[in-house]
């Protein structure tokens, strides 16, 4: 296990970086030895998810192993450069996993529809289209306070404040309208078991 007559736990950085690119994989595991905590740690801190974050340092020294060629050492080290790919990546699977949801604004348009459209069709999903019903069978505020709750994930001071009412308020038409679901829909629940 020696490379340039040095163990391949004292080779260089550099030295190591450029010799994944000959595809030896004693070289590749000692590169990868090396920086395996620092890379999952920059990963882990920023999305929080450690299957997410083991994707991520993955993909991180797969893209060092194709793209070392290009690594520059006056513009930083190796270590600065490969803590650089993983922290834009692990942004970009933030990025992307963020969802855009429906603004509030638009709740009571969405509220109101019932009909089942083709995409619903499509998908026929019996539990999703009884879950919808049960909603719009909901007075207007309480449906409004749960979607807020269960799809936009607001807490029930969010919804207080978003909705101009008490926070009392809020929390006892998120509670009445679970309620309400729950006894609609676990009967149904308890059928399919």
């Amino acid at each position: 296990m020696r490379r340039l007559g040095l163990p391949l736990g004292r080779v260089p950085d550099e030295a190591l970086l450029a010799g994944m690119a000959t595809g030896d994989p004693e070289i590749a595991l000692a590169f990868v030895r090396r920086f395996q905590r620092m890379v999952f740690g920059i990963a882990i801190a920023v999305v929080g998810d450690p299957q997410l974050a083991e994707d991520i340092a993955q993909q991180a020294f797969e893209r060092a192993w194709r793209h070392g060629q290009v690594y520059d050492s006056r513009r930083g080290s190796v270590r600065t450069w490969l803590g650089s790919i993983t922290h834009n990546l692990a942004i970009d699977a933030v990025r992307a996993r963020r969802a855009t949801p429906v603004s509030p604004e638009d709740l009571d348009d969405l509220l109101g529809l019932v009909t089942r459209t083709p995409e619903e069709w499509a998908l026929a999903d019996d539990a999703a289209a009884r879950t919808r019903a049960a909603v719009a069978d909901l007075p207007p505020e309480q449906a409004r306070a749960v979607v807020m709750a269960g799809i936009y994930g607001m807490t029930a001071r969010q919804v207080s404040e978003y909705e101009g009412i008490p926070l009392g308020t809020a929390k006892t038409r998120i509670r009445a309208a679970m309620g309400k679901l729950r006894t609609v829909l676990e009967p149904e629940r308890a059928d399919h078991d």
